[in-house]
């Protein structure tokens, strides 16, 4: 027997996920009889029967041997990712949300990244076509013949549009195309242009992802609907009347009132027993039920259940409790990390957002010291504090909250966002080690002696000068053309005034002790900052750091000084 195909609709914040899923189930129940959409916990059951008669002519005649899809609820890419079992992702099918007006987001990019990860297929909804410019109100809800309805403006605009998202995809690694338009849906990822508003190309929607989970979803989909239950916990909630309770997605058998239960736990697995089984009725009120079976959303009751994370593995007890509490062990220390390793700390709110992070983190190479499921905490601290990199006293913080002065703690709800805003901040840090170093080290310039500007002959001997390129600063050697050392600058002033540093185009007195005006030095010769090899080498280390002027200034700086030694600064 086949259970349903688990759905769930992702994408960019206000691409219009929450719509999408709003439009299914107000077009489910308008098209049907009452009852033909059960709502669950978390999720929503539409019979095979109602999507029939949503898709009219579109499926007319077609054998469907699945019974129909639980959507579920709570959209978005962290819930997405709470929803995992072992191996792989709870959702069979995923709906990935695109406005074609903006194109794929970070946020877009970061759904992919999750869906590739977990090779979970799934069609692209762009929603929002009736949005784009001058677009008219059509007759039909087929989206097809609606935007055959529209100008050849509106039509090349829509066209171009869905191109350049086609575009984006491959640069992303995988191909894509109007859903009409494609002869292999397992090379090629299916779009179909809708409007969550209208309701226009939702039965489009429906239709693709029947064929879909037909084809090639048929031996994930059977079940045997009186095994013992295995289910996900979504969320972990305080219900008036009925104190703690777990949202959970059965995904395999059934679960009934008084099973023994045991759930994933950061420490140890929780053995405890249903207390009772809600899900809502059409009012949004708690009915008590006796069982349910695979797949759908339930509000479980136990004992002992504070301590449970969204995210955990929750199985019905059958027989061997310890072989189910090794199992259930193992999938939850296969995502938790603790190691005396160097790296970074990771926190998450859940173990499925923890998973999609680590994952993350490992496609760059970003080493993991620890990873665990909650708020920061004083040891959390502690670990990260004792890196000896200081680049790796860092906390990532998803979702959860964290403070401490001893360490970095960098914090976000977005996961992409939370790794660029980690890999900005170590830029940013080795920048300014970099800086720090370069403070240390000669900088290059090139000066020249200004007629009419000797101020003093010696003793010690004062003359204007013009930065003709790179910076000028006091207690350096300079050198002339030729290559013989000048002299060694004391002071640097402008406008009578001291300074430390003068850039390009300043026009600045300096005063070279034990040298004389119209013996050593002449107006208008060009002179040069002098520095040791090992200066030189160091600054073209730093070379991204250097101005181009400053690289150049260099360049003749080493043609001066090989005409003595070929491998000088080499």
């Amino acid at each position: 027997m086949l259970r349903q195909p688990l759905v769930v609709v992702m994408g960019n914040v206000d691409h219009g996920k929450t719509k999408i899923l709003d439009c299914i189930r107000r077009t489910a129940v308008v098209e049907s009889e009452p009852g033909a959409i059960t709502q669950m916990i978390s999720s929503s059951a539409i019979s095979v029967k109602t999507i029939q008669k949503i898709c009219g002519d579109l499926l007319k005649n077609k054998n469907i041997s699945i019974p129909g899809f639980v959507f579920i609820d709570t959209p978005g890419h962290a819930a997405f990712s709470n929803m995992r079992k072992r191996g792989g992702n709870l959702a069979d099918i995923a709906v990935l949300v695109i406005d074609i007006n903006e194109g794929i987001k970070p946020q877009t990019e970061e759904c992919i990244s999750i869906l590739k990860k977990y090779k979970t297929p799934f069609v692209i909804a762009l929603n929002k076509v009736d949005l784009v410019s001058s677009f008219r109100s059509a007759k039909s809800s087929f989206v097809l013949q609606a935007i055959a309805e529209q100008s050849p403006q509106v039509q090349t605009a829509i066209e171009t549009k869905l191109y350049e998202i086609v575009g984006k995809c491959y640069e992303l690694g995988f191909q894509a195309d109007r859903f009409d338009r494609i002869d292999d849906y397992t090379k090629t990822v299916a779009m179909i242009p809708c409007s969550a508003k209208t309701g226009m190309g939702i039965p489009e929607v429906l239709m693709v992802l029947i064929g879909l989970a037909q084809k090639y979803l048929e031996e994930n989909l059977k079940s045997n609907q009186d095994a013992p239950a295995k289910a996900t916990v979504l969320e972990v909630k305080e219900e008036q009347g009925l104190g703690v309770t777990l949202d959970a997605i059965v995904y395999e058998g059934k679960i009934k009132v008084n099973d023994p239960i045991i759930i994933g736990g950061l420490n140890e697995p929780i053995v405890t027993k249903v207390r009772a089984l809600f899900l809502p009725d059409e009012k949004g009120k708690f009915i008590s039920v006796k069982e349910v079976h695979a797949a759908a959303g339930v509000k479980i009751s136990a004992v002992d259940i504070k301590e449970v994370v969204s995210g955990m593995p929750l199985f019905v007890i059958d027989k061997n409790e310890s072989e189910l509490r090794e199992k259930i062990q193992e999938e939850v220390d296969e995502v938790v990390i603790e190691t005396e390793n160097q790296g970074i700390i990771v926190k998450a709110d859940t173990l499925g957002s923890l998973e999609a992070l680590i994952s993350m983190l490992k496609e760059k190479h970003i080493a993991i010291k620890k990873a665990t499921v909650g708020n920061v905490t004083k040891k959390d601290i502690a670990a990260a504090a004792s890196s000896e990199d200081p680049y790796e006293r860092v906390i990532l913080c998803f979702n959860v909250k964290g403070e401490g002065e001893a360490v970095k703690i960098i914090s976000h709800n977005v996961i992409y966002q939370l790794i660029d805003d980690f890999e900005a901040w170590i830029a940013a840090e080795k920048k300014k080690e970099e800086q720090k170093e370069l403070l240390g080290l000669i900088r290059p310039a090139k000066i020249k002696y200004l007629r009419g500007c000797t101020f003093r002959q010696n003793n010690p001997c004062v003359i204007g000068v013009e930065i003709l390129q790179g910076t000028l600063r006091p207690d350096t050697d300079l050198i002339k053309e030729n290559g013989d050392l000048l002299g060694h600058i004391k002071t640097v002033e402008y406008e009578r005034e001291s300074i430390a540093v003068a850039e390009k185009g300043k026009q600045v007195a300096i005063s070279l002790p034990g040298v004389t005006a119209g013996r050593q030095i002449h107006e208008e010769e060009i002179y040069y900052v002098d520095m040791n090899e090992e200066n030189f080498r160091r600054l073209k280390e730093f070379k991204k750091l250097l101005l181009p002027e400053e690289i150049h200034v260099l360049k003749e700086l080493a043609e001066i000084k090989r005409k003595a030694n070929n491998f000088w600064g080499v």
